[in-house]
């Protein structure tokens, strides 16, 4: 076996190594200050005086920019309080107007349908629609709302009718009594109690007759009496008593008092003395029917009775 001898590289002395590191921290250090020329002395110069007149014109264009705002503002307000913008729409409004009317599409007649109590000249008002107003800017929804404010106007249309035309439709409430309310006014009212006119009064001198607080809305009442022909004939207005129950003031005066609940059978035992007994012939000035047991009657001459309800009156 052949050997085979491999020389070493002769290691540098330590001192070398040292000295090197020596060579390298001694190496110059850049300083902090910038590379190159400095610039001119005039250039610093020209672009300060630059920047200070932008500023400058920035500051008057800003100045300039609300002055002429502020000016607009006081020609338009001047304008508008001299009378001449609005002179000059009104003046464009009549034109246009005027060439709408030529062609056929200004207002030219109303049709008024359904109206027996209310009077045609307070429709009219209140639509508030002129003889050759163009018929494109007759605002039909607001003159229906005034039509409605009408005091016997229950429902109200009110449509175009293409080319010239507009039709009101009325639908009028309907009269139902005579309420008296607690202050002395009389009013004509509805079937609900709907308040409708104090015009009038004796037009209406036919219908039944209610009295006092919470007495309008009185169809229960009525209707059960007029079932009843014998105390239908008889009475004279309906008297509401402290919002609770009913009296019936019959034609001679005769109070006729009634229980608040189950009324619908005094009524009935009142139709049998009436009819059967012949209780109105009597010298009675009030009919008390609020016992379920007993008849109370006071006479015109102040003397109270009563009796038993099934052995007659």
């Amino acid at each position: 076996m052949r050997s085979v001898k491999i020389d070493r590289k002769a290691s540098q002395p330590r001192g070398s190594r040292k000295g090197r590191g020596s060579a390298r921290a001694s190496r110059p250090q850049p300083s902090g200050k910038p590379f190159g020329k400095r610039k001119p002395l005039a250039t610093n110069i020209v672009a300060r005086t630059f920047r200070t007149v932008r500023a400058w014109f920035a500051l008057h264009r800003l100045m300039f920019t609300l002055t002429a705002i502020f000016m607009a503002f006081v020609l338009v307000a001047a304008l508008f309080i001299g009378g001449t913008v609005g002179r000059t729409v009104h003046a464009v409004n009549n034109g246009v107007a005027a060439i709408i009317n030529d062609a056929g599409f200004g207002i030219a007649e109303v049709h008024l349908a359904g109206n027996k109590r209310t009077p045609t000249e307070s429709i009219m008002a209140a639509l508030n629609l002129h003889k050759g107003q163009p018929i494109f800017g007759a605002n039909v929804h607001a003159a229906r709302a005034r039509v409605m404010q009408l005091s016997w106007v229950s429902d109200a249309e009110v449509r175009r009718r293409y080319p010239n035309d507009v039709s009101v439709r009325i639908i009028e409430k309907l009269p139902y009594a005579l309420w008296q309310a607690p202050d002395g006014q009389v009013w004509v009212v509805e079937r609900d109690g709907g308040l409708i006119t104090t015009d009038g009064i004796q037009e209406f001198r036919r219908l039944p007759v209610l009295l006092g607080a919470g007495a309008a809305a009185a169809a229960d009442i009525v209707e059960g009496v007029a079932a009843h022909r014998a105390i239908s004939a008889r009475v004279r207005a309906y008297q509401r008593v402290g919002e609770r129950r009913w009296n019936l003031i019959l034609d001679d005066g005769v109070i006729v008092q009634l229980p608040e609940s189950n009324w619908g059978k005094e009524l009935d035992a009142l139709e049998h003395l009436i009819i059967d007994k012949g209780i109105l012939e009597r010298d009675v000035s009030q009919i008390d029917l609020r016992s379920p047991t007993q008849y109370f009657f006071v006479l015109k001459s102040g003397e109270k009775t009563n009796e038993p309800r099934g052995n007659g009156a």
